[in-house]
């Protein structure tokens, strides 16, 4: 009798998202049910639920201050809802999590905790998830069996017991035994990532991403025909999609290519994965979980030598260690010195440049614990050999491809994106794989987005390079839809057709989305006052229709005043605030005069003008210290910003607003624009509470707006109800304090579109350009902020793009485009193009620049 031919496994690792959810988990049962028909034995390795993980890390640090019980009873109560969400029995983990409890318990009970336990508390995430996942793919009438990966990996030795017990390595040699011990399991098998076991049984972890890790070892072991990593994007990408939409889907790269992508940045996959599967060449497949029948990337052997670019990386929060000494000079020995100071304080090195008197070297604080007071222990260690300067946060962006020394003279245009920024150090890896450059943090965004179109703009003709990330969306860009939600202007497309025949470009306006808007955010519950940051958009009719709704009005100048009492003459004084900034002395009074409530923005006014302020009651806006946005020019907190008061200056205020008679009755506070985290409103309040402690007579706190609308496709706006709950907890901690807050772009952005007739189209070499008759003098969003706005042909709505452009305006700068890189439906002159999201911040900063009149406005109903 012939033997039996032996097992062909393959692998597929599911990451946190992908096992967060029952629609998740139905997708990875037909992806079993598809790889058993392909008579293939599948491993599905599955992460920890989403979010689980973070938990858990925190849980040892809670239990040693006696605080541990909300959190485990939230991680129980979501392993419980989890359950029933599969529709399997919950007591399927009732023991894990009693063992979880009893862990947890004894850390609080001895005081004290250490990388082995550790480990042993995280590794629950992983056991539970399987545990109901293995259950419900046997429910779905699927022969899968669970198995321990403690009792299939062992990790190698380490004399560093928390590298040992937190960042495991294991060895990937080919494994029979382990093959046939899977073989008796079941047709399909249950594993869990991240996690193995040491010589002596003890659980380890594998580090963050190490479920990835785990699935390239159980292929390299087993010898498995391929190994599938399934995750919440298609795949590898030109640069992140999620900050680059127009980023261009990698089809196939080696697996140094790979690797290197991996290391300097991307997130999708973890370097730590490429080395099982190349010591076996076994093709590694990045694919998407929610859309499977979308085509992802390949990593495998080597297939095209071409010298390229393939893709942009980005590592943001990096350091700079600069070392200086003329000691170095000729003497044998210094790097061995100076390096070994670094090895006894446990950084590692990344990034290295030398001249003749300096060594810089880059840390990842991902990889390293640095902080102020380790550098300062660092400096003086190496005190001795140099002097040392902290050089950050810094941003590491890194040209990644094959052979980039070869086509160094075809990147001159692209390195010109350089020439506005501090470059730091410049890194050519000998492996001729990339070339990284270090600059400031804040610099990185923009220098990301100009050499990425410099250097790909070309892509959409390059079979190597596949659909961009807007293409790929279950929304393109032709509809522009977030969540299902049809944008207002496609029930008014004929209406915008005829409207721009009349008059182009120009600006509409949809009354019944501001109104809409409005009345979200009187629903809050949590919020006592909304006002209205009329800078986003001053039009007196949508002015009049927010003030109908109930909303104030937030002014930064004396005009703006003027303008909502010209539109909404019966307004009362108190439903407007004025907050200037760096205005002159004269503006206050102005706004004393009107009225207002007038917020201080600095201490100079009181300093050098107290007879302004003597008797009144201001508004104090306060630095919080950390900026958030989209953008860095929207971040408005932080030392680099221009506004408010740092809390370091607190006692100063106090003290003048004593000395002058000056009652502080309110704090106010903006961290920046296009905020989608929901908890930071309420962490915004939490700080001005710190503050607010000074000042007794403080009855209002404003957190500013900032609320992120659905500008993107695929990519939705802010929480409001997640934002509503977060401040309603801090209310109920806080009850003395109204809150207020103060949106623009959520009124009126998604209110308001640009239309602009198409005047001509051109091809220079690869790239084409469709020329229309709106500029930057009509949005200059684009041009200031690198902003993305959707761009639909009206007249093709709906049409399938076939040709990828530049969106580009009349005036005479290079910077005058409206948007790159744009998937289009065939365009020809006079076609009408629609600029979506534009209601805010288009016309309010539009200019006549080059003496070209900008898009008029128009409001419809």
């Amino acid at each position: 009798m012939q033997p039996s031919p032996p097992p062909r496994w393959v692998v597929l690792k599911y990451g946190g998202t992908s096992v967060a959810s029952r629609a998740r988990w139905e997708k990875i049962a037909e992806r079993v049910a598809a790889c058993i028909e392909e008579g293939l034995r599948p491993v599905v390795v599955c992460s920890a639920v989403s979010g689980i993980s973070d938990r858990l890390d925190a849980l040892p640090a809670a239990a040693l201050k006696g605080e541990a019980e909300a959190p485990l009873a939230a991680i129980l109560e979501r392993h419980r809802r989890h359950a029933a969400d599969l529709g399997v029995d919950p007591g399927l983990v009732a023991d894990d999590l009693d063992r979880l409890s009893r862990l947890v318990k004894g850390i609080e009970l001895v005081g004290e905790t250490s990388p082995r336990v550790h480990a042993r508390v995280m590794a629950f995430g992983e056991i539970l998830s399987t545990r109901l996942g293995a259950a419900f793919l046997r429910g779905r009438g699927l022969d899968a069996g669970w198995v321990d990966t403690r009792e299939c990996l062992d990790a190698l030795p380490d004399p560093d017991p928390r590298r040992a017990f937190l960042q495991a390595h294991c060895g990937h040699g080919l494994d029979p035994a382990l093959g046939e011990r899977l073989d008796g399991v079941g047709r399909a098998v249950v594993a869990q990532g991240f996690i193995a076991r040491d010589a002596d049984g003890q659980t380890v972890l594998l580090g963050r991403g190490g479920s990835d890790t785990a699935a390239a070892l159980f292929a390299a072991r087993l010898g498995a025909e391929r190994c599938e990593i399934w995750t919440d994007v298609p795949g590898m990408f030109t640069a992140d999609p999620r900050r680059l939409p127009d980023a261009r889907l990698l089809r196939r790269l080696d697996y140094d290519e790979a690797q290197e992508i991996a290391s300097t940045g991307a997130k999708v996959l973890h370097p730590r994965c490429i080395p099982p599967v190349r010591a076996h060449r076994i093709p590694l497949w990045i694919r998407w979980t929610e859309r499977p029948e979308v085509e992802g990337t390949v990593v495998g052997s080597r297939v095209d030598d071409a010298p390229r670019v393939r893709a942009i990386s980005t590592r943001t929060g990096q350091y700079l260690v600069s070392m200086d000494t003329p000691g170095m000079w000729q003497q044998v020995g210094f790097l061995a010195d100076v390096f070994a100071v670094f090895k006894r304080y446990g950084l590692s090195i990344d990034l290295v440049s030398t001249s003749e008197m300096n060594v810089t070297v880059s840390i990842d604080p991902a990889g390293n614990a640095f902080d102020a007071e380790r550098f300062a222990a660092l400096s003086d260690a190496l005190a001795p050999h140099c002097q040392t300067k902290l050089i950050g946060p810094c941003a590491v962006v890194s040209l990644v491809g094959r052979h980039i020394r070869a086509i160094l003279h075809r990147l001159g245009p692209a390195l010109t994106a350089f020439e506005e920024h501090r470059v730091h150090l410049l890194s050519q890896a000998a492996s001729d794989l990339n070339l990284s450059v270090v600059v400031d943090e804040d610099q990185a965004p923009r220098l990301v987005r100009n050499l990425h179109w410099l250097l790909f703009q070309e892509a959409a003709r390059d079979p190597a390079f596949g659909p961009s990330w807007l293409a790929l969306s279950d929304v393109g860009e032709q509809t522009a839809e977030v969540e299902g939600i049809t944008p207002w202007w496609h029930a008014e497309r004929e209406r915008l057709i005829a409207l721009a025949a009349e008059l182009s470009p120009r600006y509409v306006y949809h009354g019944p989305s501001v109104d809409a808007a409005a009345a979200r955010l009187t629903a809050l519950s949590s919020v006592d006052r909304v006002f209205y940051a009329m800078k986003a958009n001053p039009e007196p009719r949508l002015l009049q229709r927010i003030e109908r709704a109930g909303l104030g009005f937030e002014c930064v100048s004396p005009a703006e005043i003027d303008r909502v009492k010209a539109a909404c003459p019966d307004i009362a004084p108190d439903r407007i605030l004025f907050t200037p900034n760096f205005a002159p002395r004269e503006e206050y009074v102005a706004g004393f005069e009107a009225g207002a409530w007038v917020t201080l923005d600095n201490l100079h006014p009181l300093e050098h003008w107290p007879d302004v302020f003597r008797g009144r009651d201001v508004m104090v806006r306060i630095d919080p210290g950390k900026g958030r946005g989209h953008h860095d020019h929207v971040k408005t907190a932080g030392a680099r910003s221009k506004f408010g008061v740092s809390f370091d200056q607190i006692d100063r205020l106090k003290a003048l607003a004593a000395q002058h008679d000056v009652t502080v009755v309110g704090l106010h506070a903006h961290s920046g624009s296009g905020i989608r985290t929901a908890a930071q409103w309420a962490e915004v309040a939490e700080r001005l509470v710190e503050a607010a402690q000074r000042f007794p007579t403080v009855r209002h706190l404003d957190v500013g707006g900032g609320l992120a609308v659905a500008e993107k496709p695929g990519r939705a706006g802010v929480d409001l109800d997640a934002v509503d709950a977060t401040l309603a907890a801090f209310k109920a901690k806080h009850p003395r304090y109204a809150l207020w807050i103060e949106p623009g772009r959520y009124l009126v952005a998604e209110a308001g579109v640009l239309l602009a007739r198409v005047t001509q189209l051109k091809k220079k070499g690869p790239v084409r350009y469709v020329g229309v008759d709106a500029g930057m003098n009509s949005l200059i969003r684009p041009a200031l902020y690198g902003a993305y706005h959707a761009i639909v042909n009206l007249d093709r709505l709906g049409d399938a793009p076939t040709m990828v452009a530049n969106v580009v305006g009349p005036i005479c700068e290079s910077g005058d485009t409206l948007g790159y890189n744009r998937d289009l439906p065939e365009t020809r002159e006079g076609d009408t193009l629609l600029v979506a999201t534009a209601g805010a911040y288009g016309r309010s900063m539009a200019s006549h620049y080059n003496l070209r009149q900008p898009a008029l406005e128009t409001v419809i109903d």
